[in-house]
């Protein structure tokens, strides 16, 4: 049986291989405590719940879902962004629902990109970025992100004769795995950039209230009020602790958004109207359910970095997202997936090798807050007996 060749590409996936040792790991015995994986523990609220309950015993919800279908979906999603950004947004014409961001950044290249095309992609960056790419037929240009840059890519550096064969560039701040957050002149420079390159600008955006500071991080359409090169990506997984309800939405340039659309009516409809009824539930009802989870993570991220300093192991405290990018020691700087796969097997606890993000992620590991305080903290002490 022949297969194409664009899954050449795809036959390694940092969190399938961590899910593979994972059960190895528990078929000889091992407890888990599961590190590796950015799922929020924490429930939907709710009222979010009780929306999709009520939707169930709804015949009229049962049935497919086309676009207009979607409407009060779209008006939701544009209110909450104006209101929190300042920025008006267009529901008919520049939002569009989606399964989960990590389908529209995996969909998006397959309306931009022509085969040999180059897409700019962060290095270490989310996996569905480069997966994208490289079923639509495109080249990746990796942007290294280095500590001493404050892991943001210097795009001076992309070389001229890769950005006349490049079509977009992909951001994603707050950054996973390295919880960097890019500040908004850093924003403005990339959609600068892309303007006179002729590039699409994809900002990722799952974190967008998981911060801990008292600033705001910004959206890249605050960059790009008239939105004339930028999409932007966001998910109800981290916020509303919805992952498994698959519930995402895109907001930006027109063409943009009905490029996607074209590529997405040829996938799929769309997923069940009680779970948008959901998200509606959530957007426009009480918010204080995000800031309690913000602050539960908060917690955990104490915890654990101070957990870490206990056994040796100093680690920066992050100022966003639910994960700690840590160096590696130095005897196990050159290879994480050795490091993560040793780990489980002799302690149970499965973190994310860096190196499943990329060239530029080896040396380091990806930890998720995803376990209440005493867990992590009984997990440092596993990895203080494996070291």
């Amino acid at each position: 049986m022949r297969f194409a060749k664009r899954l050449d590409w795809l036959q390694s996936n940092v969190f399938a291989d961590m899910d593979r040792a994972k059960a190895a790991a528990k078929a000889a015995g091992r407890n888990i405590i599961d590190l590796s994986l950015g799922s929020s523990d924490l429930p939907a609220e709710a009222h979010v719940i009780d929306a999709i309950a009520a939707s169930l015993h709804d015949p009229a919800t049962h049935g497919y879902l086309l676009f207009n279908g979607t409407k009060a979906f779209r008006q939701a999603a544009a209110s909450w962004y104006t209101h929190k950004f300042g920025i008006p947004v267009d529901p008919e014409t520049e939002v569009l629902p989606l399964i989960g961001s990590q389908e529209g950044t995996a969909h998006l290249p397959l309306a931009v990109l022509n085969p040999g095309d180059f897409a700019l992609l962060l290095d270490p960056g989310y996996p569905s970025h480069v997966g994208g790419v490289y079923l639509a037929g495109g080249q990746v240009y990796a942007m290294p992100l280095l500590e001493k840059n404050n892991f943001l890519p210097v795009l001076e550096d992309v070389p001229d004769a890769v950005l006349a064969q490049s079509r977009m560039m992909v951001l994603s701040y707050p950054h996973n795995p390295t919880s960097a957050i890019a500040p908004l002149p850093f924003f403005k420079e990339a959609v600068a950039f892309c303007q006179r390159h002729d590039l699409v600008l994809v900002h990722d955006f799952p974190y967008a209230d998981l911060y801990f500071g008292e600033t705001p991080v910004p959206s890249i359409l605050q960059a790009d009020p008239e939105k004339t090169v930028s999409i932007e990506f966001f998910t109800m997984s981290k916020s509303y602790h919805m992952g498994g309800f698959r519930i995402g939405y895109a907001i930006g340039n027109a063409d943009l958004i009905r490029a996607l659309r074209q590529v997405k009516a040829a996938v799929d409809f769309n997923q069940y109207l009680g779970i948008l009824n959901g998200a509606i539930a959530a957007l426009t009802g009480s918010q204080m359910g995000v800031q309690k989870g913000v602050e539960i993570f908060r917690r955990r991220r104490d915890a654990f970095v101070a957990a870490l300093d206990r056994i040796g192991w100093q680690v920066p405290t992050p100022e966003a997202t639910m994960y700690i990018w840590a160096k590696l020691p130095p005897q196990w700087a050159s290879d994480s997936i050795r490091f993560s796969t040793e780990l489980v097997q002799a302690t149970g606890v499965a973190v994310s090798p860096g190196s499943g993000f990329g060239k530029s992620g080896e040396g380091y590991v990806r930890f998720a807050l995803v376990h209440e305080p005493e867990i992590l903290e009984e997990a440092v002490d596993l990895i203080a007996t494996f070291l």
